[in-house]
């Protein structure tokens, strides 16, 4: 019996959100909105998704002993997360510095802080023998996911948004089930410098590098999912889009859920494109999250 559906290895970061008009170019300065704070981070962010949509969730992670750590923590415990698995100290809370613009669309700045500090030495065989999921992104050290790799009991499922993307050893690209990547991720994967381009190709071009399957995240298009049986496509449903931060977090974290309690990989993914979908609907990453009942409802 786990403890856990789900439990999330990753960062935790405050997101310092600012609206524009328009992002600024190199050298250019623009006016923004009122600063607004909110708890972030691609790790915090899918323990919380998790949790509001009923997984029984919890983060291993680290924050500073400041302001922001106890932010985030609260916003965890809020969500229901486990944070028994939350470390502190040894730098300041991880921060994001995030432009918004009109459409919705943002660009993003980390600066990793505590997130850094997430070492080899604390990822715990307990803790992760105690869920039937394990998901994981990379704001934390690639050799702590590694490690984590390592140290994954046997059936437990290890799920990987390798955000932001850098070349994977071949240990963990073959653990992963499925790989989670936007299109921009999968170019940076696979060394390709242009735009466009075929997302199924990619799809199964990153099958080849060794992962168990594969999951390309779409935006407003769904998904396409990738395993040995072939490419499939999963749609999303339409809405207007306010925020996209932390969306591809939603559906991460929805996927993962969705694969444990036993859903084939295009029922689960298709769930998450409808919580990311909720997602963008309202601003910020978690307090965007949305709850099982209001997925659902977009069914209506």
């Amino acid at each position: 019996m786990y403890d856990y559906d789900l439990l999330v290895v990753g960062s935790a970061n405050a997101d310092l959100v600012v609206g524009v008009e328009r992002r600024p170019g190199a050298g250019e300065t623009v006016l923004g909105g009122d600063l607004a704070v909110h708890p972030g981070g691609k790790g915090a962010n899918q323990a919380v998704a998790a949790a509001r949509l009923g997984a029984r969730t919890a983060l291993l992670a680290r924050v500073g002993d400041d302001g922001h750590g106890r932010l985030l923590r609260d916003s965890l415990r809020s969500a229901g997360v486990d944070t028994s698995a939350v470390l502190t100290g040894g730098a300041p809370t991880g921060v994001a510095l995030i432009t918004v613009d009109p459409s919705g669309d943002n660009s993003i700045v980390v600066s990793p802080g505590a997130n850094a500090r997430l070492t080899e030495g604390d990822v715990r065989a307990e803790v992760l023998g105690a869920a039937r999921v394990v998901s994981a992104q990379l704001e934390i050290p690639l050799e702590t996911v590694a490690a984590v790799v390592r140290a994954l009991p046997e059936g437990t499922r290890f799920v990987l948004n390798p955000s932001p993307p850098r070349p994977l050893p071949d240990d963990v690209l073959a653990a992963c089930d499925p790989l989670v990547v936007n299109e921009h991720e999968a170019r940076v994967l696979l060394g390709d410098g242009e735009s466009g381009g075929d997302p199924a190709g990619r799809a199964r071009r990153l099958l080849a590098l060794g992962p168990r399957s594969v999951v390309v995240t779409l935006g407003a298009k769904g998904a396409l999912v990738c395993d040995a049986s072939g490419v499939r496509a999963v749609p999303s449903v339409a809405v207007a889009a306010v925020d996209t931060t932390g969306a591809g977090d939603a559906f991460t974290a929805a996927l993962a859920w969705r694969l444990g309690a036993g859903e084939e990989l295009p029922v689960a993914a298709a769930y998450a494109a409808r919580v990311g979908a909720a997602a963008v609907t309202r601003r910020g990453a978690q307090e965007s999250y949305p709850t099982a009942a209001e997925v659902a409802a977009l069914d209506a």
